[in-house]
């Protein structure tokens, strides 16, 4: 039986999203197909997203000045709007990350406790 679509996957999506696609913009600029496979390669069919879920994100990442964007054609002639992750982006995800630890953490101390009573 998959998960992959139950209510609870979504609404951990929904919440994790934005620092995912930070994360990846930490590494590297990306556009959007790009950011969406390498999500997808990494974390699984849990993390299939379409494109009208990928960039309402990224302009919201985009608006709050975490991320910020540019278009560049290839040789072939293909335009491709290029996002990279921005100092206060950098500053932004480091507060998630650790925000997402420290809550990871709790609940798995809550599960594991759970399951020795």
């Amino acid at each position: 039986m998959t998960t992959d679509n139950t209510t609870f996957n979504k609404e951990l999506k929904r919440g994790t999203l934005e620092m995912v696609l930070l994360q990846l913009l930490s590494e590297q600029q990306m556009y959007g197909y790009e950011l969406a496979s390498t999500l997808e390669e990494r974390g699984g069919s849990l993390f299939r997203i379409k494109e009208g879920t990928l960039y309402p994100v990224l302009y919201r990442l985009e608006n709050a000045d975490y991320i910020e964007s540019r278009w560049e054609t290839l040789e072939r002639g293909v335009p491709r709007k290029y996002y990279r992750l921005t100092p206060a982006g950098a500053a932004y995800l480091a507060a998630r990350i650790a925000e997402w630890k420290e809550f990871s953490k709790s609940i798995n101390q809550l599960i594991d406790q759970q399951a020795t009573e």
